[in-house]
């Protein structure tokens, strides 16, 4: 009886270290830790670049990616000296990851089609000339890359809203055949008299205060305009200064200086003052000083830092506008007077100024 008791024990011991045996390496297996997968530092670009710009690091940031998927035309963070130093081959817009084939060894020719300046030109901007002078153009203290503002004054006048012509409007004699009074010959045609012939200027009719008689008034001068300035651009790139270079770059750097030849005198190269400016703006803005140009609108620039983003609101300046923004009186008629008298103002000329004289 023991025997049996015995071997059944035996038994139970075998077949329990059997399944333990069985179950060990997977009990195991739970027990090991997931391998964590290996994340590789690339590079990308937290700042847009143009065709031809250096690649700095300030423009540069990375983000993980797991190993596998990590091409080799990517820059890892062990080979920041190989990509800080080339330049963009094309435009790198912000947040792209920079590949080899984006990018070139310093002094690589990047052929991305069109004038070289054309690179310059922002996504959505467009570029436009304008013409200047030497007042307009802060004494040409500005230059390319330069940012300005742009101002353009006006010279409003009343016109005629049929005739689209400068009022006050003319007035004619309109006359029958042979002179006949119009309202006896009813549905004859009528001559009217041409301008300048039995033509004067329309007035208006008022009454004289000391006789109480009606009296026509017309005016004694043409109708004077009324000018307004305002400020119509603010923060606008200089791309060029003057005319660019009608020729291409690479030929204008290899230009060799001619040498005069013996008992040759030297030719001396005159500059001439640029008389015209090329801005970055938007298409909107282009419209709009296009046709500020074909309408000679007078625009001035002044010169703004370019650290500066800041917009300011103004106000447009109008003779009304200075009177009571500066506090100017308007003088009151008196008895007296200055003598010589005054009738336009302008500033003294003095012992140094000079004196430009036209070629003839």
């Amino acid at each position: 009886m023991r025997r049996g008791r015995t071997l059944i024990f035996l038994i139970l011991i075998v077949v329990v270290l059997g399944v333990g045996a069985l179950a060990l390496p997977s009990l195991l297996g739970g027990l090991t830790a997931t391998p964590t997968p290996v994340s590789v530092q690339v590079y990308y670009a937290v700042q847009a670049f143009l065709p031809g710009d250096p690649i700095t690091e300030d423009k540069l940031s990375t983000y993980s990616l797991a190993q596998d998927q990590v091409a080799g035309v990517m820059f890892t963070a062990e080979e920041k000296d190989q990509l800080i130093g080339q330049i963009a081959k094309v435009a790198i817009d912000q947040g792209t990851l920079i590949t080899s084939g984006l990018v070139a060894p310093p002094g690589a020719v990047t052929d991305i089609g069109g004038p070289q300046w054309a690179s310059i030109i922002p996504a959505g901007k467009t570029a436009v000339a304008i013409p200047i002078s030497r007042l307009a153009a802060v004494a040409y203290g500005v230059a390319d890359g330069a940012h300005v503002n742009l101002m353009a004054c006006f010279a409003m006048i009343d016109v005629d809203p049929s005739f689209q012509t400068q009022l006050p409007n003319g007035t004619a004699t309109v006359l029958g055949p042979n002179g006949a009074k119009i309202d006896e010959m009813p549905g004859i045609s009528l001559s009217v008299a041409p301008a300048g012939e039995g033509t004067s200027t329309q007035g208006r009719t008022e009454v004289e205060p000391a006789f109480q008689l009606g009296i026509y008034v017309v005016p004694s001068e043409a109708q004077r305009p009324r000018v307004v300035c305002q400020m119509m651009l603010q923060d606008v790139t200089v791309l060029r200064l003057g005319n660019f270079s009608l020729e291409p770059s690479s030929a204008a750097a290899n230009a060799a200086t001619p040498t005069p030849l013996p008992n040759q005198q030297s030719v001396q190269t005159v500059t001439l003052a640029p008389d015209i400016i090329t801005l970055i703006v938007s298409p909107q803005e282009a419209v709009a000083l296009a046709y500020m140009v074909v309408t000679n609108t007078p625009m001035y620039l002044t010169l703004r830092n370019p650290t500066d983003p800041a917009r300011q609101v103004t106000e447009a300046a109008t003779l009304q506008f200075l009177l009571s923004q500066f506090n100017i009186p308007v003088p009151v008629k008196l008895a007296y007077a200055l003598t010589p008298r005054t009738d336009v103002l302008f500033l003294p000329f003095l012992p140094n100024d000079v004196v430009t004289v036209p070629a003839q």
